[in-house]
């Protein structure tokens, strides 16, 4: 995305989840391309755990990581990057409760009204973990950008009262987060509007793996 393009697209970006839209590129060559010693998001698909009592499963966010950990009890069901929010937009930190699911969101208010917010999971109003860009610094305006695959495992994984925990960092840092992948999105290019105001939009969006290991 050349710079006076993205400045055209920030007001309709992500406060409240709206780039998610951004990665619903069609899956092109260019989706599973590298960049440098980075991959793109969209061939990211980690491994997921079945959680034995879904009610005892716990997020913890690492905001300096930029890693999402699925837990139940000590044990991480799924680990992923995310991008999250700027100095100026932080992404809000404390412990909170995904109250709201929706798979196939679109944002009402203008800028930016009806564009999709996929797999929207939220935790504060106007706040929320969705698929969207991931990128290797904090690049969003306060919402949790999430890989497409990822994002799919994470809303199956969790229900309304998730409890969520984010914070600068997370024990979990220093093992299997050492590990992620550098994801790195800058390079692909925006779906067109039309596109993005379909229903095919969301049907691309449907994750067709094998969403758990176990």
């Amino acid at each position: 995305m050349n710079p006076a393009m993205e400045t055209a697209l920030k007001p309709i970006l992500c406060h409240a989840g709206a780039l998610a839209i951004a990665a619903l590129t069609g899956l092109s060559l260019t989706s599973c391309s590298s960049v440098g010693g980075s991959r793109s998001s969209m061939d990211y698909d980690p491994p997921a755990y079945r959680p034995s009592s879904p009610s005892a499963v716990h997020v913890k966010l690492s905001t300096s990581k930029q890693a999402v950990y699925v837990m139940e009890g000590n044990r991480v069901l799924m680990a992923t990057p995310c991008s999250v929010g700027t100095a100026q937009d932080p992404t809000p930190k404390g412990t909170f409760t995904i109250y709201r699911k929706e798979f196939a969101k679109r944002r009402v208010s203008s800028p930016g009204a009806g564009y999709p917010m996929t797999y929207w999971c939220e935790f504060k109003p106007a706040y929320g973990l969705h698929w969207g860009f991931v990128k290797p610094y904090p690049c969003t305006h306060g919402c949790v950008r999430l890989p497409k695959m990822a994002a799919a495992k994470f809303f199956a994984m969790v229900s309304a009262g998730t409890r969520i925990h984010i914070a600068s960092h997370q024990p979990e840092d220093a093992t299997v987060g050492a590990t992620l992948p550098v994801l790195d999105d800058t390079s692909l290019p925006n779906p067109s509007d039309s596109y993005l105001k379909s229903n095919r939009v969301f049907e691309d969006a449907k994750y067709n793996g094998r969403m758990f290991v176990n």
